[in-house]
């Protein structure tokens, strides 16, 4: 093969990777992905696990989230979940002395309802859940 032909055919594999490329790109750019924050009270299914967020309070020691949650025997009910707020993730603290309701172990035959606390945010919270690959939110 002559290099004529070789610079050729480079050149068309070019102009070919080229297209694709542009041909990629305005897809990606059609893409319409969002995500989804569900309202107070809607329930969400993750895996075997169905979670809701009924109440976001902001008391004076912590902002405490009250959840229902039914679906796995023995999961920790505390587990997976997240507060989004103020430009950071942050991961549950201990519940205060006397307030809501600690929480156990979740079971597959009853819902249990419990409280978990969160440090105090300035923004508006965002609290999410996080189980088998699956993540949903919650805003009031």
């Amino acid at each position: 093969m002559s290099t004529r032909k070789l610079i050729l055919t480079a050149l068309l594999c070019g102009i070919a990777i080229m297209i694709a490329g542009g041909v990629k790109l305005f897809q990606v750019s059609s893409d319409e992905s969002g995500v989804q924050v569900l309202t107070l009270g809607t329930k969400a299914t993750l895996g075997d696990m169905t979670v809701s967020v009924t109440d976001i309070i902001d008391a004076d020691d912590a902002l405490l989230v009250s959840v229902t949650m039914v679906g796995v025997d023995g999961a920790d009910a505390q587990e997976g979940w997240r507060l989004l707020a103020d430009g950071q993730v942050a991961e549950p603290i201990a519940l205060p002395d006397e307030v809501g309701v600690s929480c156990g172990t979740v079971t597959r035959s009853e819902p249990i309802s419990c409280t978990i606390a969160f440090v105090r945010v300035e923004s508006s919270p965002v609290v999410a859940y996080l189980r088998a690959g699956q993540q949903f939110q919650w805003s009031a």
